[in-house]
């Protein structure tokens, strides 16, 4: 271990360049956590879904569905078989879409990518198993979806739980959740105390 450190130990004459520009660094990182409410995406909660603004009109038409009185979207959109697989699912899904909207690659009519319809179906089926097995016998499809993964609920179900959802433009009127300021409060302060 000392001859890690010692290879890897600057010399003296870099030392203090070495450490503010780590400094700098390690400060860059936070604030970039900071602006992209890095751990907003550890919670559960709807408002999370909204922090690109791409995604207002699916927390709108969630929000004023029946599932927004009972459910998020982590309810549907994650694995829930345990915490590791949810909790991986959303640290790739969110590395994705972070590059995605960093890069402005986010396209117009949001698309569930494969591992997301998997999730979801299962969801589907863990939440409504009490109500699909008794009906299953008298719906055509139910009974494949559930047995032989053929088709999704929502091949039927289309418009449960986002309503219409076409484009950025189909909820032109939603009220959705407001971005924050992305300018840490004490930096505010500190600036009004110098006008």
């Amino acid at each position: 271990m000392k001859k890690l450190i010692k290879t890897i130990k600057p010399p003296p004459q870099w030392r203090l360049g070495v450490l503010f520009s780590l400094g700098v660094l390690v400060g860059l990182l936070f604030l970039v956590l900071h602006l992209a409410r890095a751990t907003s995406y550890l919670s559960d909660k709807p408002e999370t879904c909204v922090n690109c603004h791409v995604m207002a009109p699916q927390y709108a038409t969630w929000q004023n569905g029946s599932h927004g009185r009972v459910t998020v979207c982590n309810d549907c959109h994650v694995p829930q078989d345990n915490i590791v697989s949810k909790y991986f699912f959303k640290a790739s899904d969110g590395l994705r879409h972070s590059f995605m909207f960093t890069f402005r690659l986010e396209p117009q009519v949001i698309q569930i990518k494969q591992a997301g319809k998997n999730a979801v179906q299962e969801n589907c089926i863990r939440c409504h198993s009490n109500v699909i097995h008794p009906i299953s016998v008298r719906s055509i499809g139910n009974q494949k979806i559930q047995e032989e993964g053929d088709g999704y609920c929502w091949d039927c179900h289309r418009e449960v739980p986002h309503g219409r959802v076409n484009s950025l433009s189909s909820t032109p009127f939603a009220r959705v959740p407001g971005l924050s300021n992305p300018v840490p409060e004490w930096i505010e302060k500190s600036l009004e105390t110098k006008k």
